[in-house]
């Protein structure tokens, strides 16, 4: 399995909602016009939009190194108005994992599946 797959759980800070909606449509544009293999990027929200789930597909790690490459400012400026909690699944690099260290995020390895 070389896909990456990623869950950002994102808690929005009061008063927050409008600025982070924003950026959010900024980071679809850009990926749609420069990552052909960000499979998926489907963002949901809890019924009192409180809380943004991003669920995530990248054919590789390589890919996913491009995204943040890519809206790595962007996820600078939602970061300042939420408190993210990242999971990853797959195989990721050695790369991708410095690259995503500060996030401390928890990590999953395929083990089997379809």
């Amino acid at each position: 399995m070389n896909s990456i797959q990623g869950s950002a759980f994102m808690k929005i800070h009061d008063g927050k909602l409008n600025e982070f909606k924003d950026l959010c449509t900024q980071i679809i544009q850009a990926i749609k016009t420069s990552e052909p293999d960000t499979t998926q990027f489907d963002l949901f929200f809890n019924t009192d939009e409180t809380v943004c789930v991003v669920r995530e597909d990248y054919r590789d790690s390589s890919a996913m190194l491009v995204h943040l490459s890519n809206v790595g400012a962007l996820l600078g400026k939602i970061l300042q108005i939420s408190d993210m909690e990242l999971e990853i699944y797959g195989n990721p690099s050695e790369e991708l994992r410095a690259a995503i260290a500060a996030a401390n995020p928890k990590i999953y390895s395929f083990y089997q599946g379809l």
